[in-house]
């Protein structure tokens, strides 16, 4: 991967998709959904995967231009961060649905299993290629976590979460190689419900998540977070499932501290792993400061180290307007470069 500067800056996953692609309303009036929900998208479908590939390239052209050291594909091709991935597995029955707890508690559709959860194919690698293609700058691609999925799923099949994790352990650890080998340089595993289920998740969660990533060659991350603002507005004084990811062998842990306003002393207890360091607020559409930001990740530099550090969003920019999202962006980079110039 090319040598990137001290303060990288980086977007946890998604970008704000058009409004001519996606129904913004619609997706703001449902949680994030675990089955497809082609009804959010606004192109016919014999146009939509050239509408995808073009919002695709308007997300990494926003990114480069704002001044981003590390590129995503803005999760523009996705109706949400993991049914992209959970529906594409064998085991699943994708006509016949289950149902489930969403973190807020509320009963959502989610998939169902009712075989042995396998990856049929590669479901990424193709718009791995396609990012690496628009780009010179090391990019970085998201995939569900297993513990995540586990929960976000009904199972009809294994009768044990533990057990139906470690299966999609397997499934995901065999899309996560073959992203690296498509040009991905960091793959993200994306496990908000180790916060949302912190009993669970002590129980299996790191086990499953490490399972994923055993004999994976490449940077690896792991985030965690409190749920989109947009749908989730309060938010705990603290993380009930972090210091325990200091045993995953994840190279980097993505947390949320800014509308958190996290005590970052927590950080003290993860001395090993690069910290994407949430400070860009969500829950507005008002584009911080870069001096604001920089307040932000100097409360955590008493307890990291700067090395180690790199900045992002709280969470995924999926919910917030084009102009906001680019506007946070260039402020984080600019912060960046006002960090660089201070502590270099």
């Amino acid at each position: 991967m090319k040598t990137l500067p001290l303060f990288p800056t980086s977007l946890v996953g998604s970008y704000s998709q058009p409004d001519w692609l996606i129904d913004k309303s619609k997706l703001k009036s449902q949680f994030p959904p675990r089955t497809r929900a082609q009804e959010l998208w606004r192109v016919a479908p014999e146009f939509l995967a050239e509408a995808q590939a073009d919002a695709v390239c308007l997300a990494v052209r926003d990114q480069l231009d704002a001044g981003l050291d590390i590129i995503t594909d803005g999760e523009a091709c996705r109706e949400s961060y993991s049914n992209h991935f959970a529906t594409a597995l064998d085991g699943i029955d994708t006509l016949n649905h289950g149902q489930a707890l969403d973190r807020s508690g509320e009963p959502v559709p989610v998939p169902r299993i009712v075989g042995p959860i396998k990856r049929k194919h590669p479901v990424s690698v193709d718009e791995v290629k396609r990012l690496r293609a628009l780009t010179d700058q090391p990019i970085k691609f998201t995939v569900p976590g297993p513990f995540t999925m586990s929960q976000q799923a009904q199972d009809d099949y294994y009768g044990d979460r533990a057990a139906a994790a470690m299966a999609y352990a397997d499934a995901v650890r065999e899309e996560v190689i073959d992203l690296f080998a498509a040009g991905a340089d960091v793959v993200q595993l994306d496990e908000p419900y180790m916060q949302a289920r912190p009993e669970a998740a002590n129980e299996y969660g790191i086990a499953a998540l490490n399972r994923a990533l055993e004999g994976v060659q490449g940077t690896t991350c792991v985030h965690i977070c409190f749920g989109y603002a947009a749908l989730i507005h309060a938010r705990p004084e603290g993380y009930s499932f972090l210091p325990q990811l200091h045993n995953a062998c994840c190279s980097q842990i993505s947390i949320e501290t800014a509308q958190s306003e996290l005590d970052c002393s927590v950080l003290a207890g993860l001395p090993d792993q690069t910290i994407l360091l949430g400070v860009i607020d969500l829950s507005t559409e008002v584009v911080e400061s870069p001096e604001t930001i920089v307040a932000r990740v100097e409360r955590a530099l008493p307890f990291i180290d700067k090395e180690r550090i790199v900045l992002a969003p709280d969470c995924g920019f999926k919910y917030l307007s084009r102009d906001a999202s680019f506007g946070k962006m260039q402020a984080m980079a600019q912060a960046a470069q006002i960090l660089r110039q201070r502590y270099s």
